[in-house]
């Protein structure tokens, strides 16, 4: 091979390599977690048709201590930390993990914030939604583990007045903007589904008739 050749192909894996690296370092020097993509909406279609629609139970026992939040998670990042950097864009964080910068756009509704306080970490199934449908039965552990769920879309940014208008209301009784609303329930089937949970009749049938249009 021509040496020109051979040194412009070594100039370019050396580029592209470290574009890559720029791609994932923060204001603060430390990698950006890359948000969870929800699975396609034909996959979740298949998963929902395979969910038997089962009336929710124990909710009068549900308490949200049984669920803990938030742990560590990536060095001095607790659960929230480590959200708030993933969902945000131009982040800076200080030596304890805390966002002192960046820019915010919560899905829910399409509110931005330079200020991380203003927004909340969202559960998409809710933890009561999630006890009624099947984590009563679940360990202290297992309950800890899908409190602080960062690998699937399970934990969001979001607006602190989308947050309590969803509350613990399932897609029958809430749903964020129009734009937003096919990616929610794919991630919704998507974490049921991953978690052995449950879907009453009105759930599904919300979930069928959106995913129908995805």
């Amino acid at each position: 091979m021509p040496k020109y050749r051979l040194l412009h192909r070594i100039c370019a894996v050396i580029g592209s390599a470290l574009l890559a690296m720029t791609a994932l370092l923060l204001g603060s020097g430390t990698a950006q977690a890359a948000l969870p993509t929800p699975i396609a909406a034909s996959t979740a279609r298949s998963y929902l048709s395979g969910m038997a629609a089962t009336p929710e139970s124990h909710a009068s026992t549900y308490d949200r201590s049984l669920f803990p939040t938030w742990i560590t998670i990536s060095g001095t990042c607790d659960t929230r930390e480590y959200v708030i950097k993933r969902d945000g864009t131009s982040v800076v964080t200080d030596s304890s993990c805390k966002a002192t910068s960046g820019h915010w756009s919560s899905p829910y509704d399409g509110v931005t914030t330079t200020s991380a306080s203003t927004f909340d970490i969202d559960h998409l199934v809710p933890l009561s939604e999630a006890w009624d449908s099947g984590a009563w039965s679940w360990t202290t552990a297992q309950r800890q583990a899908f409190a602080n769920d960062v690998t699937r879309p399970q934990l969001l940014a979001v607006s602190a007045s989308s947050n309590r208008s969803k509350g613990d209301r399932d897609p029958a009784e809430w749903l964020p903007q129009a734009s937003y609303q096919c990616t929610y329930a794919r991630a919704w089937v998507q974490v049921k589904h991953y978690y052995g949970l449950s879907v009453d009749s009105t759930e599904k049938s919300a979930l069928s008739s959106l995913l129908s249009g995805c």
